[in-house]
This record gives structure tokens, C-alpha cells and sequence, in this order.
């Protein structure tokens, strides 16, 4: 659909791991398309979010954070997200104003010094830190890449989000409306119940279950009455201590788990949902290519 006067482009939202980029991305669409957790390298696939009003479509791509890889997966991740550095029009780099300038930076904007396309500095988590505080970070940052523009925000309040929205419309050229207006993500709705079961392993669980996590969805199917959603899922680990702790006393765990993910389901498909959730150990899993591509993790599945 073409449109007079209408703007649309694509949006790569880079960073280093756990800067809020997902919770940028929900903020702007007003629900939660991307799980969210304090802990690093959250996001595994590129997340693709649509932002739509009448008079532009912004289509965010969320991606996972850019890091030294430790194993395959690690590997995935990170040429996923570079990959879309060359892809979309407009580069947000976030960063995370609390900790300031990192290593972790340094090896993301060596990879944007040959990008032609316009990079915004985002300087998240802005309520963390005093005003006074904020100057000196621009300057060291202004001094190593030339940014089109530099926003302070933060993406958990909202405070200034709006002005960021505003300046990438500017940056936008007239083009067509991609997505139909009420659609938020291209990913299909397996994919996303997958990531909300996912978010709350994440929430819930010791240090050594979440990174050895991933959740394959096996079956999904409505009921005939329409009211009801039937959801098995899959939560695959790397060893068995990690499958006792997901499961807990009694099944306790896996019980808070499921029954958190239910609610989140329910609200993305708008119909109750049965969910029943099982564990697997599939040991080093992120280091054997065909569990990979099995998991969704391979780069011709998004």
C-alpha cells in the first residue's frame, strides 16, 4: 500500500547485551513482542517489531546482543545481529547509561565505522543516573563515531521515547505501509508463546539453567468451540541437575512457570490457553548445528 506522504523504514536496535533493547521495542509497541530479563543475551533471533500510525510504518528489529561468541550458538547470535546492520535504514546503538563505556562497545562501533547509514547514540536507563552525569558520557562516545543523533531515554519509564520516535521519522523517506496496521510482529504466534514460556525459565531460575535453555513448542492447535488454545511445549536443557531444578519439588517449578507463561500466552492469542510443558535434556545442545536448526536457530528460519 502506497500512500502520499506516507514514511516507512527498517530499524536495527543494536547493543551490547542487556541494555534494554527488548524493553525498548515492547515500550514502543505498547505490548510485549520481546521477552525481557535481567540477564545478558536474552534475545536469540532477530525480533521483528511494526510500528504503525498514519503517516508512517517503522518495522524494529530487535537483535541479539553483539558479543565475543563462547560456543555456536554464541556464533548465531552475533552474526545475526550484524547482519542486519547492512539491512535496515536507520541504526539505533543502545547503551546503558549506569555502567557507561565498555570494551563491549568498543566491538560493537568497530563494526558500525564502515556502516553507511545513520546511527543514533540511545543512552538508555537515564533515571539511574544523575543529569550532571550524562555530558561526559556523550563526549566519550561523540568522540569515537559520528553519530546523526544522540537521545537520552529511558525505555522502562518511557522518558523521552517519544522524541526519539520523532527523530526517526525525520530520517525516514516516503515509502510503502509493509504491514497491515494492527499487526505488531512478523513472527508467527508459536514462535512468540515459545519466547514467553522462555522469559520465565529466565525469571525464575538459577544462573546455571538459563543460557542452557531453549523451548521448541510441539503442538499448537485452537479446539473447535474457538475459546480454548491447546499448547505442549518442550523445555530442553543441557544436563539433568539443570532439568531437576526446572522441574522443582514436586513439580512446583515447572508448575510457576507454566502458570506464568499461560497468562502472557492468553493475552497474545486473546483466548484461554491449557498448557502443558515438558522437560529434555539434550546435552550441548548449543554446540551441535542440527539441535540448532532444530531449536529454530539457524539463519534461513527467520
Amino acid at each position: 500500500m502506497n500512500r502520499e506522504g506516507f514514511k516507512s523504514g527498517f530499524v536495527s536496535i543494536i547493543g551490547r547485551p542487556n541494555v534494554g533493547k527488548s524493553t525498548l521495542l515492547n515500550h514502543v509497541l505498547g505490548q510485549k513482542i520481546a521477552i525481557m530479563s535481567d540477564k545478558p543475551q536474552t534475545t536469540r533471533n532477530k525480533i521483528h517489531g511494526v510500528y504503525t500510525t498514519n503517516q508512517e510504518q517503522i518495522v524494529f528489529i530487535d537483535t541479539p546482543g553483539i558479543h565475543k561468541p563462547k560456543h555456536k550458538l554464541g556464533d548465531f547470535m552475533t552474526k545475526i545481529a550484524q547482519e542486519t546492520l547492512n539491512e535496515v535504514d536507520i541504526i539505533l546503538f543502545l547503551i546503558n547509561a549506569e555502567e557507561g563505556y565498555g570494551r563491549g562497545d568498543q566491538f560493537i562501533m568497530d563494526r558500525l565505522q564502515n556502516v553507511e547509514r545513520p546511527i543514533f547514540l540511545v543512552i538508555n536507563k537515564i533515571d539511574k543516573v544523575h543529569p550532571d552525569d550524562l555530558l561526559p558520557i556523550i563526549e566519550q562516545y561523540r568522540e569515537k563515531l559520528d553519530f546523526a543523533e544522540i537521545v537520552p531515554i529511558s525505555a522502562l519509564n518511557g522518558n523521552n521515547v517519544t522524541t526519539l520516535m520523532e527523530q526517526l521519522t525525520k530520517y525516514l523517506e516516503e515509502g510503502p505501509q509493509y504491514y497491515p496496521e494492527d499487526q505488531v510482529t512478523d513472527h508467527p504466534e508459536r514462535f512468540v508463546a515459545a519466547e514467553l514460556i522462555r522469559e520465565k525459565v529466565l525469571h525464575l531460575t538459577h544462573e546455571e539453567v538459563p543460557h542452557s535453555v531453549a523451548v521448541v513448542i510441539d503442538e499448537m492447535n485452537r479446539r473447535d468451540s474457538g475459546n480454548m488454545v491447546d499448547i505442549t511445549a518442550t523445555i530442553v536443557v543441557e544436563r539433568p541437575s539443570q532439568k531437576g531444578i526446572l522441574i522443582g519439588k514436586q513439580g512446583g517449578m515447572l508448575k510457576k512457570i507454566g502458570s506464568l507463561a499461560r497468562q502472557d500466552i492468553e493475552q497474545l492469542l486473546g483466548s484461554k490457553v491449557y498448557l502443558e510443558l515438558w522437560v529434555k535434556v539434550q546435552k550441548d545442545w548449543r554446540n551441535r548445528p542440527f539441535n540448532l536448526r532444530d531449536f529454530g536457530f539457524s539463519e534461513d528460519t527467520y
